[in-house]
């Protein structure tokens, strides 16, 4: 049975035209090092975009897994802080393959600003170069580094939320499952922003936008391929890469699920919600009509991108204890 897609809102369609290049290249093996090179040329570094913001960055290196590469980081630290603040972990996104931190520090920016907490951007290896568990395993050991440095960063150890878009949010939910499993630092929470999470790519959404959007069924099928190889869709599949594999998703910290309803990750993001609350588990999930996958980035004036901002960070207040606007 054929699936006609959910249409983009037309406020926002007209952007997709300028967004999306009729020529654009496939993912494939060989334009990934073109792909990443053109997207770091994209985003300055994080000092460039704080500017005279009172916020302070430090790039520093720091452990990787055991026997991997050290790992980048850009922390993010807002001027004048009194006491630990809670503390928002980054993870970027880039399907696996392509993506660089310094795209995110701008909308991390904006949340050092206004919630007054401490930031921590972390690079990671990529796929296909890198395939699992060396992008999960980076994350979580740039997570076990920002716990264990929490004194020296003022940050309050109890306050921790991990967060991402896209293969971010997906590493994110990873990276939640680890800390879980191997008795790791306790999150205060889990913001999963259209996350990649299922390998599978068998649900309706997932078939619906095939080249339609920003993200698209090809690039995902693409950046699964590279991430798992020949062992994508098969039972071998890890849930630390793909966490809808989790037969278990109870004892997980409060998650805020976003995606929207024209985009290929729909239908298994809202599945992953549906499955924390089978568990009792907490999780706040919105579906944004007529969004597509990276809305709030692609089109932040949106009047929806504005709604969808400020309903996550009322969502960050509440988990990290920080009331009120």
């Amino acid at each position: 049975m054929a699936h006609p897609p959910v249409p983009f809102d037309p406020e926002i369609e007209p952007a997709l035209a300028q967004i999306v290049s009729p020529d654009a290249p496939p993912f494939t093996p060989e334009s990934i090092p073109a792909m990443r090179q053109a997207m770091a040329a994209m985003f300055p570094p994080a000092a460039e975009v704080v500017g005279d913001a009172p916020v302070d960055v430090v790039e520093r290196t720091i452990p990787g897994p055991d026997g991997a590469p050290d790992l980048e980081i850009t922390v993010l630290s807002p001027r004048g802080a009194r006491g630990p603040v809670p503390a928002l972990y980054n993870i970027h996104g880039g399907g696996m393959m392509i993506g660089h931190r310094n795209m995110d520090v701008s909308r991390l920016l904006a949340l050092v600003l206004e919630l007054g907490v401490v930031a921590v951007n972390v690079e990671y290896r990529l796929a296909p170069e890198h395939p699992h568990p060396a992008p999960v395993e980076d994350c979580y050991a740039g997570l076990v580094w920002l716990a264990g440095h929490a004194d020296e960063l003022g940050v309050a150890p109890d306050r921790i939320v991990v967060m991402g878009g896209s293969a971010g949010g997906g590493l994110s939910a990873g990276v939640a499952l680890l800390a879980r499993d191997r008795g790791g630092p306790a999150l205060a929470g889990q913001l999963l922003l259209c996350p990649m999470i299922d390998d599978t790519n068998t649900t309706v959404a997932s078939r619906q936008y095939s080249g339609l959007g920003t993200w698209t069924r090809e690039s995902n099928l693409a950046g699964w391929r590279s991430l798992l190889g020949d062992a994508v869709g098969t039972d071998a599949v890890s849930p630390y890469a793909a966490p809808t594999r989790a037969t278990d998703l109870s004892g997980l910290p409060p998650a805020f699920i976003e995606v929207g309803s024209a985009e290929p990750f729909r239908d298994e993001d809202t599945e992953y919600a549906l499955r924390i609350w089978a568990t009792g588990g907490q999780a706040e999930l919105h579906v944004w009509s007529g969004a597509f996958h990276g809305f709030d980035m692609y089109v932040p004036d949106w009047h929806v991108s504005r709604t969808a901002l400020a309903t996550r960070n009322s969502w960050l207040r509440r988990v990290l204890g920080l009331g009120a606007e």
